[in-house]
């Protein structure tokens, strides 16, 4: 990718059904705006702890259908709420919904660090996994994930982490959609190089970023794989108060050569906010 790629992300806590479908309605209709996301938690993770929140996939499902053109997904999937079967057959009928425009964004799940988001495992009565076991779940898992979408004879599975009889998926995705891992652990990072079509990583400080895009190239040197195959992804805040601090963290990110740009939206939504991304933080670098 060598023309930069601008998105929108709007994690759906503190906020309304109605409001995020607003804004993802003002998007689609927007050309400068090629991606949307949404985030992956089932309880806040900022604001009032226990405020509202909306599940992602199910989200996603929902405005799929209302959407004609956005490529959508989620920023990222925790691989530690659902097994990746399960997960496979949700995405492909996401994609299915969709018309192909799925990206399948996955990464590990939860830092252990994060209390806030700790809590929804035990209030949701599922398992919190080791860092260890959590990474290797999700190799296995993104192995699976690819097989149930492309073979077209059931098989069996069995993993360290991950076990499967007779597993088949049908239908297939209506596309091939791209794999978008996030993290910026070494472990992560080596996934990334074997599975990822798509790197992503938060910003905040940028030296740390180029500095796990180059260990991500070395990591895709050392199985044979180009490391130009993986298109650099970043999340970064947008100010609405501020857009000159948001349009200089774009053009460094920019020059540290992250393509895809994924434009983090913080609540509450002013009206226009979509068409406000597009004229005051996308348009400078499209001229």
């Amino acid at each position: 990718m060598t023309t930069p790629s601008f998105g929108i992300a709007t994690a759906q806590m503190q906020v309304g059904y109605q409001d995020i479908q607003r804004v993802w309605h003002e998007a689609d209709a927007i050309g400068e705006i090629e991606h949307a996301w949404l985030f992956d938690h089932l309880m806040p993770i900022g604001g009032d702890p226990d405020g509202p929140i909306l599940e992602g996939w199910t989200l996603l499902a929902a405005l799929a259908a209302q959407t004609s053109r956005l490529q959508l997904g989620l920023l990222v999937t925790s691989n530690r709420f659902r097994p990746p079967a399960m997960l496979a057959k949700i995405a492909t009928t996401v994609d299915v919904v969709s018309g192909g425009r799925l990206a399948f964004g996955i990464g590990v799940g939860s830092r252990p660090g994060h209390p806030l988001a700790l809590r929804e495992y035990a209030a949701h009565g599922l398992p919190f996994q080791e860092t260890a076991y959590a990474v290797g779940s999700l190799a296995e898992a993104c192995t699976v994930i690819k097989r149930l979408w492309t073979e077209h004879r059931p098989f069996d599975f069995d993993g360290t982490y991950v076990r499967l009889t007779g597993a088949f998926g049908n239908p297939k995705p209506a596309s091939s959609p791209p794999f978008l891992i996030a993290g910026r652990s070494a472990a992560v990072l080596r996934i990334a190089a074997e599975h990822a079509d798509i790197w992503n990583i938060p910003g905040g400080d940028l030296a740390d970023c180029v500095s796990r895009s180059a260990l991500l190239d070395r990591y895709c040197t050392g199985i044979g794989r180009d490391p130009a195959a993986i298109v650099r992804s970043i999340h970064l805040a947008a100010d609405f108060a501020r857009p000159g601090n948001t349009r200089q963290a774009i053009e460094e990110a920019l020059d540290a050569g992250f393509r895809h740009i994924v434009l983090g939206l913080p609540l509450p939504y002013p009206p226009g906010a979509a068409r406000w991304v597009a004229d005051e933080l996308i348009a400078p670098f499209r001229r």
